[in-house]
């Protein structure tokens, strides 16, 4: 026996055959990994897919209270089709759709101008990067609670906030009511703090981005008579697509379950600034509605679904062929 698998081992080490591994040499190899990763794996699988799951059964059933004894019976998408009915629902989309396009407009252009005024290495750069960062430090209740009173509707002789500093400088004309307006944008001034604190995020994507690209290049075109508007536009630029897709898919799905800046500033209840998360907030607590709360939040991850995923198989895509 032991000449024949001597042979055996022969034949394949001149053929290139790989032997046989042992069962225990596999385990030896990949165990170690899996035993660190398997905690992680379980509550992955218990408090992520598995309340996703149990969000989706529970928007099915007819679930209108938190009574333990009472019959639940499948409606399939009776909740969906009621909620979008409801026109208080379909006004926290209109309101969401507002918010997000300012939100991603406001923190993208200040983000880039950031960028473009410190990729030059000025003076105090650490400064200016640790002033236009720290925003992001605060937390969004912290923020809320400051920026509440600086969107204060008071206005006149009892305006407190911007309207009371635009009083002081004579600029009384643009005391308004800010988010609390009954007009139909008035979700792009609860932006303006969101915009604030995450500006400085997408000014640190953008400033990596300019300092990652070689300065040959920009030597290579100005060599070449490029002005500098044309050495951005043709040469920078480009190269930063990849970025201001990540920051528009990060900043956009946080403008989409944005909650606890809203609570703080305008209360769960509010319904001028009311979205589709401060609502489900309502439906579940106030209104003891499980199943329309289901439904709504399902919707909500749908939304983000539809920007996150074919953003995730695009930086996939990219990522396969830059490895072939």
């Amino acid at each position: 026996m032991t000449a024949i698998t001597e042979s055996r081992a022969a034949a394949r080490s001149r053929s290139g055959t790989p032997a046989p591994r042992h069962p225990r040499g596999r385990w030896r190899s990949w165990g170690p990994g899996l035993a660190m990763v398997a905690p992680s794996m379980v509550l992955i699988a218990v408090f992520v897919y598995w309340l996703l799951y149990k969000n989706a059964a529970t928007s099915m059933t007819d679930k209108h209270n938190f009574n333990p004894n009472a019959d639940v019976h499948f409606v399939g998408l009776d909740n969906y089709v009621s909620l979008f009915g409801e026109s208080y629902y379909q006004h926290t989309l209109w309101n969401l759709l507002v918010l997000t396009v300012v939100f991603l407009g406001g923190t993208m252009f200040f983000g880039l101008l950031w960028a473009l005024l410190l990729e030059k290495g000025v003076k105090g750069e650490g400064i200016f990067r640790s002033v236009y960062l720290f925003p992001m430090a605060v937390s969004f209740v912290a923020a809320g609670v400051v920026w509440k009173w600086l969107l204060s509707n008071r206005t006149g002789d009892q305006a407190i906030g911007l309207n009371q500093l635009f009083q002081h400088l004579g600029l009384g004309f643009l005391q308004n009511s800010w988010w609390s307006s009954t007009a139909a944008f008035n979700m792009a001034a609860m932006a303006i703090p969101a915009i604030w604190q995450l500006s400085g995020y997408v000014m640190a994507l953008f400033l990596a981005g300019f300092r990652g690209i070689p300065t040959d290049q920009r030597e290579a075109a100005r060599m070449d008579g490029a002005s500098e508007f044309q050495v951005y536009r043709h040469v920078l630029f480009p190269q930063l697509s990849p970025i201001a897709l990540s920051a528009l898919i990060i900043i956009g799905h946080m403008s989409m379950k944005m909650f606890d800046l809203i609570y703080s500033i305008a209360g769960a209840n509010s319904y001028a600034a009311a979205v589709p998360a401060t609502y489900m907030w309502t439906q579940l607590f106030s209104k003891s509605d499980p199943a329309n709360a289901a439904a709504n939040a399902t919707i909500l991850l749908l939304i983000v679904a539809v920007v996150v995923v074919p953003y995730l198989i695009y930086t996939n895509h990219v990522e396969k062929s830059q490895g072939s």
